[in-house]
């Protein structure tokens, strides 16, 4: 249209350019979107990664799909392995198992068993006395019962079973059990503590108890040998979850020592958890003797004191009346015993002991639960057990209260 065709081959030649540099700038955009993309995308499972087995596991059960993950997490923990990736695996192991038990107490609730039950009257039903529920529902018989009104008494149609995957957990061997405890060797502190809190998950289940308890002594010595306060902790937790078998108990008198410098140090997950299984021990007639005459600092009953946490406070104020009971039992009261100068016995109930001034300061404690504990190590201090019902007067002649208090 009057151009010159050099000036049209110019003006194509720039249109040719321009296209040409958008449609670069266009497939570059889309590679840095795939590569984006990509780096962003979650690499595929491998069942050698604890972390990803772990995260699928967790998705999965969510979804209330049974993915394996728990059994192939078992089988890569008898493949060699370095440290981290053991007490990984051992971790991850922890988590599945609270997972999966988790569900199965979730459905055990939601999900009575079958049954046929009529309107029955209020003199015909008998109900368990655990099975109340939210809404005004009882269980009778193993048949969910919905109360309608004031009168009548319908019965729910009957939920669908436990679904068969939730049972995962309960559905591994004692080689399992046995493969996590061997763990307990391992030459590295955070397999071991790793492979206690498996052990402990495992301890929910019931019939795991006894294999688990085979460890026991294992775990004592680790305790008593080992100064971790994480591995204190994860070893401790485990023990007072299960029934320590009298087999159990000359190991006990062992780490007696152990456990008692565990309660006096400045670690108070692990000196509750001492606390616990020393309340526990002292209600057993061969041990209580070992624990009154452990050696203890002479600061000891620091632990009264009411600045002290009120978890704390409310644990050694229980093994105070646990260990009291324990002294003032006909049996125990027979024998005459010795105690060495710097025991426990003389800490709490020697002539020398200030125990009755904790005592008293901690009857007007904040905590209602501290307060209600020290009246308790108050009653049984002077009320030994074999004083009848009909005796007027708790005083005894070797009170451990002066006459005006």
């Amino acid at each position: 249209m009057g151009k010159s065709v050099p000036q049209c081959l110019g003006h194509l030649d720039l249109r040719k350019s321009v296209v040409g540099l958008a449609t670069g700038a266009g497939a570059i955009y889309l590679l840095y979107k795939a590569i984006k993309a990509g780096l962003k995308c979650k690499p595929p499972l491998c069942t050698a990664s604890p972390i990803c087995i772990a995260r699928l596991a967790i998705e999965r059960e969510r979804h209330g799909r049974d993915s394996g993950e728990l059994r192939r997490l078992l089988n890569s923990l008898e493949c060699k392995q370095d440290e981290y990736v053991r007490s990984m695996i051992l971790h991850s192991i922890t988590r599945c198992v609270y997972l999966l038990e988790a569900e199965v107490r979730e459905a055990r609730e939601a999900s009575p068993g079958p049954g046929v039950v009529t309107h029955p009257t209020s003199s015909q039903a008998r109900l368990h006395p655990e099975t109340s529920l939210a809404g005004g529902g009882r269980v009778c018989q193993g048949v969910l019962v919905t109360w309608r009104g004031s009168g009548s008494r319908t019965p729910a149609p009957p939920s669908s079973p436990i679904s068969p995957h939730i049972l995962q957990a309960s559905a591994c061997t004692a080689d399992d059990i046995m493969l996590v405890g061997d763990m307990l060797d391992d030459k590295d502190n955070s397999v071991k503590i790793q492979a206690l809190n498996a052990l402990k998950a495992f301890s929910g289940i019931r019939k795991f108890r006894l294999k688990i308890q085979e460890h026991s002594i294992k775990v004592l010595e680790l305790i008593s040998t080992i100064w971790d306060t994480e591995l204190h902790v994860a070893g401790l937790r485990l023990l007072n979850n299960l029934p320590l078998p009298d087999y159990v108990h000359p190991q006990l008198r062992r780490v007696m020592p152990a456990l008692m410098e565990i309660v006096q140090s400045d670690y108070i997950l692990a000196q509750v958890q001492a606390l616990r299984l020393l309340s526990y021990l002292a209600q057993k007639n061969d041990l209580l003797y070992d624990i009154l005459n452990c050696q203890v600092h002479s600061n000891f009953l620091n632990l009264f004191q009411s600045t002290q946490p009120g978890s704390l406070l409310f644990e050694v104020l229980v093994f105070a009346e646990r260990l009291s009971e324990g002294l003032n039992a006909p049996h125990y009261r027979t024998v005459k015993w010795h105690y060495n100068e710097q025991s426990l016995h003389a800490a709490l109930f020697g002539d020398e002991s200030r125990l009755a001034d904790r005592l008293l300061a901690l009857v007007i404690h904040p905590e209602e639960e501290v307060q209600i504990q020290a009246c308790k190590v108050i009653v049984s201090l002077q009320c030994p057990q074999d004083l009848g019902p009909r005796q007027s007067s708790c005083q005894s002649s070797h009170s451990y209260f002066k006459s005006g208090e």
